[in-house]
């Protein structure tokens, strides 16, 4: 007999509480692996309908069941989301969530959440990335990441094993998070002003910048390149942006942030990746497609 078709309203209650206290981890699962709050919710909204038909008699631990189901589910979604990603105009960078009331955004620990590392993570196939976030955001154990991602555990541990590599070769040791703060003011004050000395300072060599608009905003359709680069397009657009932008420190994916508002309208989320050297990756979200929920999720 299927728990959600059976009539029994106590059963469906239980059912529900489960769900609920399991809902955290399972967005935070989802949106670790697609990116995105919005297709994140979609995924858990899909979990909810399979738990309340299934035959939930014999299922032991609903937390454990639900996220199995959510971690497919994004898996599935993950693949045919990188083909359209492929046709996505311009940069794709991750959706930004709100991060002030749930720093680990129903995790055990707040990995896998900073923009840059899931922007880098899109690297990763589907079961790599759902293996490291399983491991290292949520401290599953090799034994269950394999059952839920149907795999040996041994090729559990190769797959959290070799997603750690590829990340840490990609991206440096960040800085912690007041240290952080420091850097995005010195770099928000020289790109008001335009100051390029002040940019050559705080920026790497080889540091890039993304602009995400999605072919909806002027944003740039390429990433930029390279400290002169990047510099040199900072100081040219800044007398067009600054004078009527209205900047407000928030805080997005575990790390302080500037939403950018003209006109009483949201028009840019900068965030930066920081490491010993300097800003490595300045990531702008320009798509109103993304910022609106972040928006809305800090007035409640």
């Amino acid at each position: 007999m299927r728990g959600g078709e059976n009539g029994d309203s106590g059963s469906l209650d239980q059912a529900t509480k489960d769900f609920l206290g399991a809902r955290p981890q399972l967005f935070g699962i989802a949106y670790r692996l697609v990116g995105s709050a919005v297709e994140a919710e979609d995924i858990v909204q899909e979990a909810w309908v399979r738990w309340q038909n299934t035959d939930r008699a014999g299922i032991r631990e609903p937390a454990a069941f639900l996220a199995t189901v959510t971690t497919r589910l994004a898996i599935n979604f993950t693949q045919s989301a990188r083909v359209r990603r492929e046709s996505y105009v311009g940069p794709w960078l991750p959706e930004p969530v709100n991060t002030s009331l749930d720093p680990q955004l129903g995790a055990e620990r707040a990995e896998a959440l900073d923009m840059a590392v899931l922007l880098l993570l899109e690297k990763l196939n589907p079961v790599e990335r759902a293996a490291y976030v399983l491991r290292e955001a949520f401290d599953y154990t090799y034994g269950r990441i394999a059952d839920i991602v149907e795999t040996s555990e041994a090729n559990a541990r190769q797959l959290v094993s070799r997603a750690r590599r590829r990340l840490a070769a990609e991206r440096r040791e960040p800085v912690d998070s007041t240290e952080h703060r420091r850097f995005l003011e010195v770099f928000l004050a020289a790109a008001q002003n335009g100051r390029l000395s002040v940019l050559e300072k705080v920026l790497t060599e080889d540091v890039v910048s993304y602009s995400d608009g999605g072919g909806i905003r002027g944003a740039s359709k390429i990433p930029v390149l390279g400290l002169p680069h990047v510099s040199r397009y900072l100081v040219a657009f800044a007398p067009r942006f600054w004078p009527q932008a209205d900047v407000r420190w928030v805080e997005a994916n575990g790390r302080p942030a500037v939403l950018i508002s003209a006109d009483g309208h949201a028009v840019a989320l900068l965030s930066v990746d920081v490491s010993a050297r300097g800003i490595e990756r300045i990531m702008w979200v320009m798509n109103p497609a993304k910022l609106a929920p972040y928006v809305a999720s800090l007035d409640g």
